[in-house]
């Protein structure tokens, strides 16, 4: 699976690895628990460069990558040159230089894009205002992992707000023939133009993916019910606006009473309590949502093997 000069900014971009990628990850979560750590990655490095906070991001990223035999070393652009008006440009050559590959937590898309332009090595997305995809590569491992490798006639409901989260969840369902509904208010929809993408997935692997505005119509028969908070990292200056907006859109109970027997409940965390979902949710056996976290180490893992198993600091890559 190894893949030189490649990078990680959509989950479309590993988008014909992607069932390998979950069974290698489920792989890896059996070693870790027999003791097994494999390290394929000795003597290779991984710059993190994270803009925003993290708990489940840095610290998968990081132990990932010591179990697989390498090294993290986490940089805060508040103590580089690039918080003082270095380039992105000018940093990803440099950082090009030192490491085999970089982990990018930025707040803007174009960033991401831009740090990945001038990289030479390969570039993974950690999270930006349009994508999470290694978020949803921890989640797909959690349903394949629940479902016996298995997506085809299975149903998906998310609840809530139209984020970056989501939009790589209906490419990610898509891509692996899963049937995605989401109940997200008007105005609060994501981009059009990723829909049609998962759409277009969804055709060629016989799924669907419908936008509805009843979380009852979601829930209905779904084999697991998905959220996330309703108000993201920069969007604090809409909380009052947007809370109001997704009253009625949290995962419950009654809500659960609505899908079909056995399923489960999903977030991506942080969560916050008592808005999105419920304690009793959260908190009761009806729910995945502390699987998906530890399977972030082992999605990390996957990922990394996958990116960085032959680069090499310094050498040029085709554009």
């Amino acid at each position: 699976m190894e893949v030189q000069g490649r990078d990680l900014l959509s989950i479309l971009d590993v988008a014909e690895e992607l069932p390998a990628l979950l069974r290698r990850a489920s792989e890896l979560r059996a070693l870790r628990a027999q003791g097994k750590l494999p390290r394929p990655l000795e003597g290779r490095a991984l710059a993190m460069i994270f803009e925003k906070p993290s708990t489940r991001t840095r610290s998968s990223f990081e132990l990932a990558m010591v179990e697989l035999g390498g090294h993290a070393v986490y940089l805060s652009p508040k103590e580089m040159q690039l918080g003082r008006g270095e380039t992105i440009a000018d940093t990803a050559r440099v950082l090009s230089r030192y490491y085999h590959g970089i982990c990018y937590r930025a707040f803007r898309w174009q960033d991401e894009e831009e740090l990945a332009r001038w990289a030479s090595v390969p570039v993974i997305n950690a999270l930006d205002d349009r994508e999470h995809p290694c978020q949803i590569v921890a989640d797909l491992q959690t349903l394949w992992d629940r479902w016996g490798g298995k997506f085809e006639g299975r149903r998906l409901a998310y609840i809530g707000d139209g984020n970056n989260v989501l939009r790589s969840l209906l490419l990610g369902s898509a891509v692996v023939g899963l049937d995605v509904v989401a109940a997200i208010p008007e105005g609060y929809r994501p981009d059009p133009l990723v829909v049609e993408q998962a759409r277009e997935w969804a055709e060629r692997k016989g799924s669907t993916v419908e936008i509805v505005d009843s979380p009852k119509a979601a829930a209905k028969d779904a084999d697991a019910v998905y959220t996330d908070v309703w108000v993201s990292m920069g969007d604090e200056a809409q909380a009052a606006a947007r809370k109001e907006a997704f009253r009625g859109y949290q995962i419950n109970s009654i809500l659960m009473g609505h899908a079909k027997e056995g399923a489960f409940a999903m977030h991506d965390l942080p969560a916050h309590r008592g808005e999105e979902i419920t304690d009793e949710v959260m908190d009761g056996p009806d729910q995945a949502i502390w699987d998906q976290a530890e399977n972030r180490l082992h999605a990390q893992k996957a990922i990394l093997e996958l990116l960085m198993g032959r680069t090499r600091p310094g050498t040029r890559r085709p554009r």
